[in-house]
């Protein structure tokens, strides 16, 4: 059994209590995990507090921010084996793409470091001659920033990069079901180099959640998860009115027309939902294919699934592993069964593989001739795709769009002309035209509905964390005239 402490004020701790994470591939406990009471949440924002207003942080240059950020930047790309090690440990994910993803994952807070000294105000040409107005741009103040265990060092980043990069603070609460890495990468933090408090790392469940996202000294709660939490969130923030980012999760449709190149498409397909288990808030868990190819691409796409090798996380050969919690494999199994019983047909998989773990088999549900399957709108967030037909670009929107979601969507079609009406016509904050599940750090990021509001990623994301402040001065020096007008 390994150990893990929380980090608060550029200390390590074993919080008030101690918790155990379980390892999906084999259903067992692997670590021992410091659980935040409601006194090391209040500490945690304290510290941030205090340190958002301490000279060395908050009279420190831009630039200088920048190099602490590009230093950590570092820090974790040498770490990177480390991080996947613990990421695929204790979440499931594949070693191959954790990996891949931790490596890339020190490319954003290079980004920001970079953006760091290039968050400006503006000089405003005002109305009044005797005038000088400009604005400045500043932090926005302590951030609350909530991540999920999938994809979270990646997931954090783009909230730890941006806040930092603009001079907020930072009080991050790690999923309890897999928080290790989060823990981990609070000991390479701490050897960047920042002051003590800027940046904290607690774990622990809702009790910790609420308090932290409703402390009065809380300016900005940056959350990723589900819907139901969210809403949570929002009520919490009404007690200190602190502004919200919310990243949600999606129903993301992935639209394929007869032109479109078939063996890229269903490459595309077969690791837009069956890449990560499924377990991606921008899978293409729906697949709306044209009528005329459908048969020839299901056949296709149900060989690639049928061929994909389950195996140990721990296994650079393995392309699918376990999903995270026992909870979700469920909830796959009652939502598969209740769409056949709407009259959806199994095409393949919807199974459980005979070994130890949370494992389910990637699965194909046809749906269309059952629109009103459970399995269309309700995300698994596991390896389960969707299938409907459609008969023309009409009718594709309209199915594309049948959706209380609005995070990620994918078309594929050779012709240009359709590809601009579609990427008008799609509800979503992310359009992929003959790629998926592609990003960037230069690029942003969000959704509309229930997969929230606000962007992660890119310049906006840094601007999000920051208010502006209008300033006026006078620059006449005669005396000013009646007082009871407004000027």
């Amino acid at each position: 059994m390994q150990s893990f402490q929380q980090y608060i004020n550029g200390a390590f701790s074993d919080g008030s209590a101690q918790f155990q994470t379980i390892d999906p591939a084999t259903g067992t406990p692997w670590a021992t995990v410091a659980e935040a009471g409601v006194e090391d949440v209040n500490a945690a924002v304290d510290a941030a507090h205090t340190a958002f207003f301490a000279p060395e942080w908050a009279l420190m240059t831009a630039t200088a921010r920048g190099k602490l950020l590009m230093r950590l930047a570092d820090l974790i790309a040498e770490s990177a084996p480390r991080l996947a090690e613990l990421e695929t440990r204790d979440t499931g994910k594949i070693i191959r793409e954790t990996s891949a993803q931790i490596a890339y994952v020190a490319e954003y807070y290079r980004y920001y470091a970079g953006l760091a000294d290039k968050i400006e105000g503006a000089h405003l040409p005002i109305d009044k001659p005797d005038m000088e107005v400009w604005l400045r741009r500043e932090p926005v103040g302590v951030v609350a920033a909530i991540v999920p265990w999938n994809s979270q060092l990646f997931l954090s980043a783009v909230k730890i990069g941006p806040a930092l990069a603009a001079g907020c603070t930072v009080v991050l609460k790690a999923s309890e079901e897999g928080p290790t890495p989060m823990l981990e990468f609070a000991k390479i933090f701490d050897q960047a180099g920042f002051p003590k408090g800027v940046f904290n790392v607690i774990t622990g469940g809702p009790a910790a959640g609420a308090a932290l996202t409703s402390h009065q000294n809380v300016d900005h709660v940056a959350f990723t998860g589900g819907p139901d939490t969210a809403r949570h969130i929002v009520r919490n923030s009404a007690d200190n009115l602190a502004s919200t980012s919310l990243e949600l999760g999606g129903k993301s449709p992935f639209i394929v027309f007869e032109d479109a190149d078939m063996e890229s498409a269903v490459n595309a397909q077969v690791s837009g939902i069956f890449a990560a288990t499924g377990q991606s808030c921008v899978a293409g868990s729906r697949l709306l294919v044209q009528a005329s190819i459908k048969d020839a691409f299901l056949a296709k796409l149900k060989a690639k699934a049928e061929a994909v090798v389950i195996g140990a996380p721990d296994d650079m050969a393995t392309e699918v592993g376990p999903l995270c919690t026992l909870r979700q494999r469920e909830t796959a199994l009652d939502l598969i069964d209740r769409s056949i019983k709407a009259g959806a047909k199994l095409v393949t998989g919807g199974e459980v593989p005979a070994r130890d773990g949370f494992y389910f088999t990637p699965t194909i549900i046809d749906c269309s001739d059952a629109h009103d399957a459970p399995s269309l709108s309700n995300e698994f967030f596991g390896p389960v795709l969707s299938v409907v037909s459609f008969e023309d670009e009409a009718e594709a929107v309209e199915l594309a769009n049948d959706t209380k979601f609005g995070l990620a969507s994918g078309v594929f079609t050779q012709n240009l002309t359709r590809a601009h009406r579609m990427i008008r016509a799609i509800r979503a904050g992310i359009v992929w035209v003959n790629t998926y599940r592609v990003v960037s750090p230069i690029a942003p990021f969000g959704g509309h509905g229930l997969s929230g509001h606000g962007r992660e990623g890119g310049l906006q994301a840094a601007l999000d964390y920051t208010k502006v402040k209008s300033v006026w001065l006078r620059t006449s020096d005669d005396p000013i005239p009646d007082p009871f007008v407004m000027r």
